[in-house]
């Protein structure tokens, strides 16, 4: 339930909106244990998802790091290669 909540800090290009929005609605999901709300919980989870992002936003806007920005690519390819030795089979 959690993929899309990734690292986002000192990245070049920086985090999307998107990419933040993604992150915020995975995290309320987990919090919440919903997937969907229903209708009466639907406005405080879109809420929370807003106020999850907005903090988010804050946090990735005042943080500092000396190290220099990563590569969006390089970091995917290492994901890659991670994920295939994860599931590699043991006859290989």
């Amino acid at each position: 339930m959690c993929r899309n909540i990734k690292t986002l800090h000192n990245f070049k290009p920086p985090a999307t909106n998107e990419e933040i929005q993604a992150s915020s609605l995975q995290f309320v999901r987990k919090l919440s244990g919903f997937t969907k709300p229903s209708k009466a919980n639907e406005l405080a989870f879109n809420r929370a998802v807003d106020q999850v992002a907005l903090a988010a936003h804050e946090l990735l806007q005042s943080l500092v790091s000396n190290a220099p920005p990563r590569d969006r690519q390089v970091e995917a390819a290492k994901a890659r290669a991670r994920t295939a030795e994860r599931f590699r089979s043991a006859d290989a």
